[in-house]
């Protein structure tokens, strides 16, 4: 069992290292493949709203299908597309045919980043202890593999067609061979803390997680929105506020990914020794610091300081926002997981559109600010996670001693 449970584990950093990659692949042929097809930075972002739509979708399917058929089942099946369907954006040769790869991608992608966490609250919940910041650090792992694969493929001088079929049927080969590795059925993992075991029947489980999914969900929302909004403006910002040349604006952005990498990989640590409603409350408190200090310093310093702050406040975050919607329901997790992960994506993709809006009635730095309210709110909110599913969490954790 042991062994199992570490081949397992083991196979799902694989499936989010090859999550991370594949999305990165695609991110780093954006500005060749907009040049290709000709459109401008305004279409290109209307074109990005079909992407999180076929996510959006790709996530509700996936969720339902990972609680009937398995982990073992889905999870390769999603890879599989996911890394077949990389390549369509590189062959569009106009507007309709990459708004219908985008739907495609999207969509794959969303089946395996739903499926893929389901099955770490599945081997979360096996270990009996926090793993899954630690999955989540592996994400952005596939993202700088991503950069590195995509820089080495135009110093090669490959168009992005080849280099993108490359990587994807390297992730089509690595999504079907790790498949055996997989815990083999959603029902056989939830047997671990079962109702039963905690002395909850299955009906009271599932009404009392109605209510926590719902927050949990609002919640992801608000901090996804704001990792959206630091993806997109956290380099214009020193650049125009602050005057910044483009080379050092760059590292704005890589402050802020560097934080929530490290963050992400100390987590599960602190997680087991405070809590998770602790990591939440105290790690968006102190986002919510780091992005005042950008919103309002005047000086080169304080806005690193600033993006440092809020990655590593944010980075703990949306791994227990997910783990905690996997185990408030284990019969329904991946379904749970689903509708979390799918209007925390919503939050994702509209972050940057509501700075965008913003910054044209008020100055960048200070549209920041929403930010600075989202964050504040989470940490009031973060109880959920002591009074809903996190003490459910609890209950199913506490047998195993592994």
């Amino acid at each position: 069992m042991e062994h199992s449970l570490r081949t397992a584990r083991v196979a799902t950093y694989v499936y989010f290292v090859l999550c991370g990659t594949l999305m990165g692949a695609w991110v780093v042929h954006i500005p060749a493949i907009e040049e290709r097809v000709g459109i401008s930075h305004a279409a290109l972002g209307g074109l990005l709203v079909l992407l999180g739509l076929g996510a959006f979708t790709g996530m509700h399917v996936a969720g339902r299908l990972t609680d009937r058929l398995g982990a073992r089942v889905v999870i390769p099946a999603g890879g599989a597309l996911c890394g077949a369907a990389l390549v369509l954006p590189g062959l569009a040769r106009d507007p309709w045919t990459l708004a219908g790869a985008l739907l495609v991608f999207g969509f794959c992608n969303g089946c395996l980043d739903v499926s893929m966490n389901a099955h770490a609250v599945y081997v979360e919940k096996a270990y009996g202890r926090p793993v899954m910041s630690g999955f989540h650090a592996t994400f952005s792992v596939g993202g700088v593999l991503a950069a590195l694969l995509g820089a080495g493929a135009a110093s090669a001088g490959l168009n992005p067609a080849t280099g993108m079929a490359a990587t994807g049927a390297v992730g089509v080969v690595i999504a079907l061979a790790s498949a055996r590795a997989l815990l083999p059925t959603a029902a056989a993992a939830a047997d671990i803390g079962s109702p039963q075991e905690t002395g909850t029947s299955p009906a009271d489980t599932r009404r009392s997680a109605t209510g926590s999914i719902r927050l949990l969900a609002v919640l992801a929302l608000m901090v996804m929105l704001c990792e959206g909004a630091a993806n997109d403006w956290s380099a214009l910002h020193l650049k125009d506020v602050l005057g910044a040349s483009a080379s050092t604006a760059a590292f704005a952005y890589g402050t802020f990914a560097a934080a929530m990498t490290v963050g992400r990989l100390l987590a599960d640590r602190l997680v087991s020794r405070f809590g998770s409603m602790a990591i939440l409350r105290y790690g968006a408190a102190m986002a919510a610091v780091g992005i005042t200090l950008v919103a309002l310093g005047p000086w080169m310093w304080t806005a690193f300081a600033g993006w440092a702050l809020f990655g590593l406040g944010l980075s703990g975050s949306v791994p227990q926002l997910f783990s905690a919607a996997g185990h408030a329901d284990p019969a329904a997790a991946g379904a749970n997981v689903s509708r979390v992960a799918g209007l925390g994506y919503v939050g994702m993709l509209a972050g940057p559109a509501v700075i965008g809006w913003l910054s044209h009635i008020a100055a960048l730095n200070h549209a920041f600010l929403l930010l600075t309210l989202l964050c504040v709110t989470t940490a009031v909110a973060a109880g959920v996670l002591r009074t809903g599913s996190d003490r459910t969490r609890r209950s199913e954790m506490a047998p195993s001693g592994q």
